[in-house]
């Protein structure tokens, strides 16, 4: 079997990799600049110059959006389609798909950027963007997922590497996060309304806030450290089935807490 240093550069999909590297480090120098504004607005309110889009309250969720999402996500996006690739040792699966994920995702960002300070949002944290947006992140993050798990399926190796059940449980619990939290019924373009109402949306938002740190913040963060950890090191995982029992616990237990 044909293992790493045996294959070349060529066999891979690294365009896409590249691509949302750079946009991880553009949208992580954006995100913290806006939260170094909006951290001395606290100090200085005169920083917001009297201008509504300006404001603390319009640039939080934009600067929590950028970090998460647009840096963070970008970061979980280059890192799963590096690995997925290098472990299961072929080609990304439907490049078209891979590149509509990456395009796709940058206009969910500019998207984002503009509806945010202009005040459209739906007052959920970390999901404040506005219904179209919202089945925009729902269709291209299914798209993730067919480029993610075809390459795992036509995978040349036996084996699934630790780092992909976290990539992938990432993948899978994002998606079920943010359409159980986002549906909602439209009454115009940019106005919509939860689909549940007093307590009940209260507990299904920090269902989801929770686990969007849980599940994107940390699994997927995770299933870099798996793989570049061991890498770097040059030297293999201390304890491979320490990891699966890792792997478990998070998934029974994280959700539920």
């Amino acid at each position: 079997m044909m293992n790493h240093s045996q294959s070349t550069g060529a066999d891979y999909n690294y365009t896409i990799v590249r691509q949302f590297a750079l946009t991880t480090v553009l949208w992580g120098i954006v995100g913290m600049a806006v939260g170094v504004l909006i951290a001395a607005q606290l100090i200085w309110p005169q920083l917001n110059f009297e201008t509504p889009w300006l404001t603390f309250s319009r640039l939080r969720p934009l600067h929590t959006n950028a970090v998460i999402f647009a840096f963070g996500t970008s970061a979980l996006f280059a890192t799963s389609y590096y690995v997925v690739q290098r472990t299961c040792q072929i080609r990304l699966f439907a490049p078209k798909l891979a590149a509509f994920t990456f395009w796709g995702w940058q206009a969910v960002i500019i998207a984002a950027a503009i509806t945010l300070p202009m005040g459209y949002t739906q007052g959920k944290e970390y999901a404040e963007l506005e219904w179209p947006i919202d089945i925009a992140i729902t269709i291209i993050w299914v798209s993730y997922a067919i480029v993610f798990f075809g390459t795992i399926a036509k995978r040349t190796t036996s084996h699934i590497y630790v780092a992909n059940w976290f990539f992938g449980a990432f993948i899978i619990t994002v998606a079920v996060l943010h359409i159980v939290n986002s549906m909602a019924v439209p009454v115009s373009l940019f106005k919509s309304y939860s689909l549940y109402s007093g307590a009940v949306d209260a507990m299904v938002q920090w269902w989801y806030g929770h686990n969007a740190v849980g599940f994107l913040l940390t699994a997927g963060f995770l299933g870099m450290m798996y793989y570049f950890v061991p890498k770097q090191a040059g030297r293999p995982v201390y304890s491979y089935r320490l990891s699966i029992v890792h792997f478990w616990a998070l998934i029974a237990l994280y959700i539920w807490s």
